[in-house]
Order: structure tokens, then sequence, then C-alpha cells
């Protein structure tokens, strides 16, 4: 048989670092082994799945770059589950349990009291009863035992289980249920999930083998993503729906190889194997399906750092064609700053390759370059930058001034302006010079190259900020 595997969210949300982890790994599984990645909808919780979560689940999956082979949507298989529940009822496999809500919740906190595990074991469960939900009658004594791919073998023993239930009724079957019908039905070989599932495991391996299917599923349960304090990944970590880093301009081969490492370590290369310099974290696609396997999974809990998101963001910003780096960011400007880079590509394109290196993501570039589009505020106290001599800080930018005014217009280059302004720095404190030209061109502290920043200004409007600023320190 060939490899399957699955990957099977709720539409009952977005698609979150979790679900499109698992799905990575799914994905890198089938595509290194040569085998099928299936996509099952999960959506028989009729009251919380929504059709806009499901086509957000599918659209960022597709953003990821993680494709499928076929899929399904386990709402419409509703007469395959119903076929499998009336089967195993006949068998006396499976039971009505007339217990109500209230017995049952007593039940659980006696057991919880007496420090027992909280399961439930139906004693008239042999009675015929034309109501109620549907439990496995659980008659296993010897432990239920798998294999997994991560964590070795793995033993439960069958009285922890109880009647577990399986059905709310005939027509109303429970993820356990549902889950092992369709792995069964589609192929499915591995099932690799998150180790939430562990306790599943031995339900559905029960639920398997009443169904027929003798041959074991392989296992992998994949550790939990964890936040930087090693709770339970939430909000507060930073960890928000793949919709909204896609909005906040992460790249998604970057956001692909993110998730990759979320858990997963790739053995080591030999010295020069992978291109001399090339950051031993970053792979391409290609080269995470090629070296991708379950051996390489770690146990312990995988730490999400946004961060390291970021920054492995910015290492593929940077190494990103310059042109469709360009296009990329358009969004992320205002309008009028957006008509203004499209009208002159080849100004827009400067100001780009000056940013290219200093940018974690795409969203970053509006708080940084809008001095370029729009007069900056320029305040006094900063022009200062801590000197004390206002008449001598204005006397040097008056300088500039007459040095910026002697440059042609026609080539008005950063090396230009940079060989005759440090000329005249060289003979003065230099960082009396460079800053408060600095601040004059760019109202900030910190910028990138000042030279390269005054080029694409051009010689018109660096004259012009230099005046607004020798004067504010002169009035």
């Amino acid at each position: 048989m060939s490899l399957r595997v699955r990957i099977a969210p709720s539409p009952t949300g977005p698609l979150h670092v979790g679900t499109a982890r698992s799905a990575l790994f799914n994905y890198l599984f089938a595509k290194k082994e040569g085998g099928a990645f299936i996509l099952r909808i999960d959506d028989t919780d009729k009251k919380r799945s929504d059709k806009a979560f499901e086509e957000d689940i599918k659209k960022n999956l597709l953003w990821l770059g993680i494709s499928w082979d076929d899929s399904i949507r386990q709402s419409e298989r509703t007469a395959l589950y119903r076929k499998h529940l009336q089967k195993l009822l006949e068998e006396g496999i499976l039971f009505r349990c007339s217990h109500t809500s209230a017995e049952l919740a007593q039940e659980r906190e006696e057991l919880i009291k007496n420090k027992q595990t909280p399961m439930h074991r139906c004693k008239d469960r042999d009675a015929v009863l034309g109501g109620g939900i549907l439990r496995f009658k659980n008659m296993e004594t010897a432990p239920v035992v798998f294999h997994d791919e991560i964590r070795g073998n793995i033993s439960f023993d069958p009285k922890i289980l109880g009647d577990f239930s399986v059905a709310r009724d005939i027509d109303s079957p429970l993820y356990n249920f549902t889950t092992v019908v369709d792995d069964i039905d589609l192929g499915i070989t591995h099932v690799i999930r998150g180790e939430d599932h562990i306790p599943n495991t031995p339900k559905q391996i029960l639920l398997a083998r009443a169904l027929g299917h003798t041959e074991l599923f392989s296992y992998a349960h994949l550790p939990l993503i964890l936040g930087k304090d090693r709770s339970k990944l939430s909000k507060r970590h930073g960890a928000v729906a793949i919709s909204q880093y896609q909005k906040e301009g992460y790249l998604p081969d970057a956001m692909i190889n993110f998730l990759a490492l979320l858990g997963w370590h790739p053995k080591k290369q030999k010295a020069g194997e992978r291109g001399k310099g090339q950051e031993e974290e970053i792979f391409s696609r290609e080269e995470l399906i090629g070296i991708f396997s379950l051996h390489a999974v770690q146990r312990g809990g995988a730490i999400f750092d946004p961060e390291k998101l970021k920054w492995m963001n910015g290492v593929y910003i940077r190494q990103m064609n310059v042109g469709m780096l360009a296009n990329l960011l358009l969004p992320y400007l205002k309008d009028e700053w957006r008509k203004q880079a499209e009208s002159d590509g080849l100004w827009w394109g400067k100001i780009v390759i000056l940013e290219q290196e200093r940018l974690g993501s795409l969203q970053d570039i509006g708080d940084r370059i809008g001095y370029f589009f729009e007069e900056p505020l320029v305040k006094k106290e900063v022009l200062m930058g801590g000197f004390s001599d206002t008449v001598r800080i204005a006397s040097h930018l008056r300088s500039i001034q007459k040095i910026i005014e002697g440059c042609s217009a026609g080539n008005f280059t950063k090396d230009v302006i940079s060989e005759k302004v440090l000329e005249y720095a060289g003979q003065h404190a230099k960082k009396e010079v460079l800053w408060p030209f600095r601040v004059s061109l760019t109202g900030k502290k910190a910028s990138p190259g000042l030279f390269e920043v005054a080029e694409i200004l051009g010689k018109k409007t660096v004259l012009k900020r230099l005046e607004y600023a020798a004067t504010l320190l002169e009035s």
C-alpha cells in the first residue's frame, strides 16, 4: 500500500500555527516518501463549524505552499458513519447508554475526588434501550500497545478507557469514531498529529479493530508548541492566525522554514555541504522535503519565538530580487506614497535597496521611510543631539548647505556628496557635522546611509531641509 497521510482541521476558527505545523510535517513526509497528502475537514460540529473558517484554512495552506492531493468534508459522509454505527450496534459492539448528563457528571466528580481516572463503565450496557448516547462496549483486558515513530512504544491499560462514547445518536458520530472510519476508508497509512491526541489513540485502535481493520496505522505524535515561558502557546506569546502573519508582511517561505523547525531538527550537514556562509537554520522548501524525517522530530515541547520568526523573515527578505520586493512592499505604503512610488519605479527601487537589509517584515517599511515622501518633523533638541553650542551647529549646517549648492544636480550621487561633506567634517568634530545633517534630512536619530539618503532625496530637497534646520536653530 502506498503511503497516505492526512491533516484534519476543524473549521471552528482560522488556521493557526499548531495546525499549520502539523499540516507541514504531513506534507513534507508525504513528498519525501512519494506518498499522498489528504485534507479532511472535520466539520461534524454543526454549531461551531463555519464555511468562512474552512475557506481560511484552505486559502492559507495554499499561501504557505501546502497543497493536497485530495480532500473530503465529514459533513458529506454521514451516511457512511451511520452505516458503520448501525452495524456495530447490531453486533453488540456498541450500546445505548441511558445515564443522564447529571448522573455522569456526579460519577466523574466522585472518581476525581477519590483520585481515580474519570471514566464511565455502564452497568446496564446489555439492556435493550431505545435512546441514549452510543458507547463502545469495552471488553478489552490486554494492554493496548502501539509504536510511536517519535516516542517509541506506548501502552494503555484498557480499564482506564471505560465504555467511551462514540456518537450522540445514530446521526451524530463523535470525533474518535469519524476519524477511524475516515482513516480506514481513505487508506491512511500514517497518522501524524499533535501529542494532545495520544489519549485518543487507544480508543481509535479499539474502534479500528471492531471495524475489521487488522493492520495498525503508523503513529507519530508531534510535540506541543509552547511559548518562551514554556506554557501552552497563546496570543500573549505572539501566536496568531496564519492570515495575520500574511497581513503583517511575513513571507510564505520564511513561515514554512520557521514552522519546520518547531520540533524538528535536521542532522547537521558536513562542512561546506550546503554552501559556504549559508545559515544552518535556513532551508529551501526543496531542501526540507529532501532531508525531512520523523526520526529527527523531538519529543519535548517546541518553543515558539516571535523574534526568531522575524529574524528568519528578514533573511528571506534580503535574499529577494529587488524588483519583486519593491512590488510586495507597495500595499504597505500610504495611498499617496504608493502613487508616488508607482509613478517613479527607479526612485522607489533605490529606497527599497536602502531598506532591504533592515526589514524584518514587509509591514516595517511604512515606519521607516516617511521622510522620503513628506517633510520630516525636525525638533531642535534632536538636531542638537546633546551638543551645547547652537550657533556652532547652525554654522555647520550652513557650511554643508554651501557644499551642496556647489554640487551638480546632474551628478548628485552619494560618492560626490560624501567626498565633499566628509572633507569638511574631517576639519571639525565629525559628529557635530554629520549628526545635524542626518536629522535635517530625516528627522531621526538613526537612518540608513546618510549620503545614500541625500542622493535619493535629490539636491533641491536636501537644500530645502538644510535651510529649515539651520533657520530653526538660528531663531
